[in-house]
């Protein structure tokens, strides 16, 4: 059995990545890191920064100035930016909204990735995001790429909203998904896109359990334990 284990799950907004790789971090005792969170803490911080988002080199300007780190607590796992806590704060409607964007530029991914790979480096990991098997974690031993239709993408989404005390407009989330799903496919650094050896999981007619199962049991084969 390998020393470590690293699984990589990738796949488009409102997939369900977060929620599963939580699910079986917590399963298997790894640690969990989610980089969606780390582009979302800097979305948070430019904005409240109130930087141009347009211009690449001020946005890279705050992420250079900005330390961001994960603390488990027994609510879940905390998002802090300069030591403040922004748990909360990194999941509103505008920070959604401009994501996507921040994280396109290729001397933020490359900051970013850096910083990923050296969290990780020689632990048990479960991470998710955009990127995780094509270039953050490449030699990962196993790779998922998890799909679902854009109608139930915005249906969770929609659900985790009304759960948070968002407001919430599920057309709009529809809308919101395809336009971050295009810039997300077609932009120049790191593209969201299925690694040659991952395992593509369509789950728009499973729960998360299930799911969860079918990763639990790929890692198994992988020897994690």
């Amino acid at each position: 059995m390998p020393e470590t284990i690293s699984i990589a799950i990738d796949g488009p907004a409102a997939a369900g990545k977060s929620t599963v790789a939580k699910k079986v971090a917590h399963e298997l005792t790894y640690i969990y890191v989610d980089t969606g969170a780390m582009y979302r803490a800097l979305t948070f911080k430019a904005i409240k920064d109130k930087v141009d988002l347009s211009s690449e080199e001020e946005v890279h300007k705050v992420l250079m100035n900005c330390d961001i780190q994960f603390e488990q607590s027994k609510d879940g796992q905390l998002v802090y930016v300069n030591e403040e806590e922004v748990t909360k704060d990194i999941r509103t409607q505008e920070v959604t909204n401009h994501v996507s964007a921040v994280s396109s530029y290729p001397s933020v991914r490359k900051e970013m990735v850096n910083r990923q790979q050296k969290m990780i480096h020689g632990r048990n990991v479960v991470m998710d995001g955009r990127d995780i098997g094509t270039k953050v974690i490449p030699d990962a031993d196993l790779k998922i790429f998890m799909v679902a239709s854009v109608e139930e993408r915005a249906r969770r989404r929609h659900e985790e909203n009304v759960r948070s005390g968002y407001p919430s407009d599920i057309e709009e989330l529809k809308e919101d998904i395809k336009r971050r799903d295009d810039i997300d496919s077609n932009r120049q650094a790191s593209p969201l896109v299925k690694a040659k050896d991952g395992v593509e999981i369509d789950t728009t007619d499973m729960s998360i359990e299930d799911v969860v199962k079918v990763i639990m049991d790929l890692a198994k084969e992988k020897g994690g334990q």
